[in-house]
């Protein structure tokens, strides 16, 4: 199964867009002039990092860092400043089949090191992540943009993964069932699934490796990750202190590079025997079918469209606080975003009025700078969707209430932005805006919530705001959701099961469930059982 271009941008390219639009205004050349300082801080940063042994740019393959086969390149850009922060190495299929057959042989020993010293090896990556989490977050900042507390933040939280599987790596179970007949006994056994190709994506550079190779790695398979090549740095400085760690070469290998060649290399080899991947449905539905002549088992968290739902009960204050949570991380760039915001008529207005004023004081900016909440968007075709789907929206009647266009400060910044009297046929409604735009949708009784929140094909996510306990009851079970928020807007933790249904994927990553992904279910037999 070849991964076409049309996956491209979901698994990643070797091509950025990076676009200014400042106008040339006395405004705007002080602007230019703080980017221009901003631009001097991350290239500071960058060379301190380069200096702490953090900042990586090779591939990890067999326990050795190493260039592109053929020494090509691609840039890592600063979607703050534009600037670049590093080259790295832009591989293909024939270092990825390299980064298999390692992970390969490597299995066949790491899998059978106790659980009890998987778990030491992986506490002490976690410590190591922790100690160097200053470092790590300020690399998330540079590549991807979100603000440094943020990025700090996703470091503790994905973190978290390894420190939760490196306990649960002892806790793998079987079972002895009774047996049918006197002379025999059944016995069940889990054993790793073997190598496994991880694909992350852009916005969650270090958690969104942490969830699949935390379980992996725990449960005795091997690893080849393979990051999105807009933030290849922070997973290659996690890898680099997985080595410090103790994890024995070949364990864990990174690529990155030519997403359908090192797609297509993880789908066709039959020695990878599992696909874990996080990013847009339609690529999923592709790795999917890719996996499919090698019956590779697949786990798959996709896109969403999750609704946030303020009933008239709902306390007014935790709904909007929740909502803009839930809402603006990341400046919008979360799968488990609000994408929808239905609201009860006889709280619409009041909700309306807060929420709007509450998204007037987030500070966007550069994510180095004290303060600021709203960071750059990743590139300027993310920037260019968000502005199809306002324009969209506005065409079709909706209102715009606060922001709805370009941040002044140019580059691939976008005001954080409410709609108003959004309808079910404009774009917002129907797809992932991913980005800092909250659309607000009238609704009548509890019904109509519940029709209005499942009628999409995503089920990731979605959030309800009341304080009638029934209600909670009713209508949690009644959303086609694998998660479920209620008076809450950040609920993803590493000791609970986080997924999809319908089309935002398959199975579980976190918590007890998680392990499961990457376990086998061996039955053994024992006859003659009765001889002496």
């Amino acid at each position: 199964m070849v991964v076409g271009a049309s996956a491209r941008a979901a698994i990643g390219g070797c091509r950025r867009l990076i676009t200014s639009r400042l106008v040339p205004t006395q405004a705007s050349l002080s602007v230019s002039f703080q980017c221009r300082q901003m631009s001097m801080d991350s290239r500071s940063i960058s060379e301190k990092l380069r200096n702490s042994g953090l900042l990586r740019t090779q591939g990890l393959i067999a326990g050795k860092w190493v260039d592109a086969y053929d020494k090509k390149t691609i840039k890592v850009n600063n979607p703050a400043t534009g600037d670049i922060v590093a080259d790295v190495a832009c591989m293909g299929g024939k270092e990825t089949n390299d980064a298999i057959a390692s992970a390969y042989e490597a299995f066949t020993s790491w899998s059978k090191v106790t659980a009890a010293e998987r778990s030491k090896i992986l506490r002490r990556w976690y410590e190591l992540l922790i100690a160097h989490k200053e470092e790590l977050g300020q690399l998330i900042t540079l590549e991807q943009g979100k603000p440094l507390k943020e990025a700090i933040g996703e470091i503790a939280y994905g973190a978290s993964f390894i420190e939760y599987f490196s306990e649960e790596a002892k806790r793998v179970y079987g079972d002895i069932i009774p047996a049918t007949l006197s002379d025999r006994r059944l016995l069940v056994l889990k054993q790793p699934v073997g190598v496994v190709g991880a694909i992350t994506p852009w916005n969650f550079p270090l958690a969104m490796i942490t969830r699949k190779v935390g379980p992996a790695l725990a449960s005795g398979c091997t690893v080849v990750v393979k990051p999105s090549e807009l933030t290849p740095l922070t997973a290659l400085a996690a890898a680099e202190l997985a080595l410090q760690a103790g994890v024995p070469p070949g364990a864990v290998n990174v690529v990155m590079g030519n997403a359908p060649e090192i797609g297509d290399a993880l789908l066709s080899s039959p020695q990878v025997r599992k696909i874990t991947f996080t990013g847009s449905t339609a690529v999923g539905k592709k790795l999917m079918a890719g996996a499919a002549p090698t019956v590779k088992r697949v786990s798959l968290e996709l896109g969403g469209n999750a609704p946030s739902i303020v009933f008239d009960d709902a306390d007014l204050d935790v709904a909007v606080k929740g909502t803009l949570a839930a809402k603006f991380r990341n400046s919008g760039q979360t799968c488990v975003c609000a994408n929808r915001v239905l609201v009860q008529d006889g709280i619409y207005d009041k909700f309306a009025e807060a929420f709007a004023e509450a998204v007037q004081k987030l500070e966007v900016g550069d994510g180095f700078k004290e303060g600021v909440t709203q960071g750059p968007l990743i590139n300027e075709a993310a920037v260019q969707k968000v502005e199809t789907f306002v324009q969209d929206a506005v065409s079709k009647g909706a209102k715009v209430l606060l922001g709805g266009k370009r941040h002044s400060l140019g580059m691939t910044f976008y005001e954080p932005t409410v709609i108003g009297d959004v309808k079910s046929d404009m774009l917002m409604s129907k797809e992932e805006i991913f980005g800092p735009v909250a659309p607000l949708i009238r609704f009548k009784t509890e019904e109509d919530a519940i029709r209005i929140a499942n009628d999409t094909n995503a089920g990731l996510a979605a959030y309800i705001f009341t304080n009638n306990v029934q209600r909670t009851w009713r209508v949690s079970e009644a959303l086609e959701y694998g998660l479920v928020g209620v008076n809450e807007g950040i609920i993803s933790t590493e000791v609970a099961p986080f997924g999809g249904v319908k089309q935002s994927g398959l199975g579980r990553e976190g918590s007890k469930y998680g392990m499961d992904e990457y376990l086998e279910i061996k039955y053994v037999c024992l006859g003659d059982m009765n001889r002496k």
